[in-house]
């Protein structure tokens, strides 16, 4: 099977990292956890930790500088602006608008999407439609999640996973045969609750009782969302490579998101993708979300690890449930 013809390329890619490093032994003197039982489990050495002052809007049009930097894109040039984040600075408007305003890209339209660690390659993929059909020439997708807002820093098994970050990628209608060779989403909405916030919402509005009890903060079924994880990965991972008519072995670079180091080697192993064309930083930052595959996919293209040419492939697990997964060739 021939691969199509990529219709949109991904132009250039940006990153921010907050400074402060969190690191399994400063945990220890916070929750009953010890580094060993951490790195076991997860792989995780060390997490990065924004400011309280600094939100997801100001992280992400961080990372979105650095990419139009490299694109040399300027702001009045963008038509689009997809923003992944499940840490929205604030419930309306979007954290979308607020990037638009700090960037000055006046003449785009913007809007958040929420499909938790899966939403980048969710928003690749709706820039990706939105451009083929001809309706802008440059799109910023924009992946930024504060992690450490939303979590429960007495609960030791979900505190020692996250962290935060924000990554961003400019994208444009492809005319030299790079860009994105396959995408698949999909999501199944009955298992919400074996990862979710409670709280927060119309529903079941913030009170006094539901601050006590700690609903607004993000919770985890671990064993349950691991097994699901691997699953729809491994699904994902088959229907992305089937769409742009390539194998295992025709991958370059394999991005996971980085959630925990046994799901990356179990994803890696039924994708047929040996773990030395695998790319992994979770030791380093811990899970960020929707903002891991970016941030990945930055590095990887830094260190010269995606050459001209080269197919990556990238793929994502998420709250909702959701999974995704994307073909480019570089």
């Amino acid at each position: 099977m021939r691969s199509p013809k990529p219709l949109v390329e991904i132009v250039s890619t940006g990153r921010w990292l907050p400074d402060r490093v969190l690191t399994n032994a400063d945990l220890e003197k916070m929750v009953d956890t010890d580094d060993q039982w951490i790195v076991e489990r997860t792989g995780i050495r060390e997490r990065r930790i924004a400011p309280c002052t600094i939100g997801a809007g100001e992280m992400g049009a961080g990372a979105s500088r650095v990419a139009m930097d490299r694109a040399g894109v300027h702001p009045g040039e963008i038509d689009l602006i997809v923003t992944a984040t499940a840490t929205p600075d604030r419930l309306l408007p979007a954290t979308a608008c607020d990037i638009q305003a700090r960037l000055g890209a006046s003449h785009a339209a913007a809007f958040d999407i929420s499909a938790a660690c899966s939403g980048f390659i969710y928003a690749l993929s709706i820039a990706e439609g939105y451009l083929a059909a001809g309706r802008g020439d440059i799109a910023l997708v924009v992946s930024t999640e504060k992690m450490s807002g939303i979590i429960d820093w007495d609960d030791r098994a979900t505190c020692v996973l996250f962290g935060d970050g924000a990554g961003a990628a400019i994208v444009r209608r492809s005319t030299n045969g790079r860009g994105i060779l396959s995408s698949f989403i999909r999501s199944d909405g009955t298992l919400a609750q074996l990862l979710w916030r409670p709280a927060g919402g119309v529903l079941e509005p913030m009170t006094e009782e539901r601050l006590a009890a700690k609903d607004h903060l993000l919770r985890m079924a671990g064993r349950e969302v691991f097994k699901a994880a691997v699953r729809s990965m491994a699904e994902a991972s088959d229907q992305a490579l089937a769409r742009a008519g390539l194998t295992g072995d025709d991958i370059d670079l394999f991005i996971p998101h980085q959630a925990n180091l046994r799901i990356i080697e179990a994803t890696a192993r039924y994708a047929s993708v040996p773990m030395e064309k695998v790319y992994v930083n979770v030791d380093r930052y811990g899970n960020m979300s929707s903002a891991t595959i970016p941030i990945a996919l930055d590095e990887a293209i830094e260190q010269g690890r995606i050459k001209p040419g080269a197919n990556v492939l990238m793929v994502a697990f998420g709250a909702g449930f959701t999974w995704a997964s994307s073909v480019v060739r570089w």
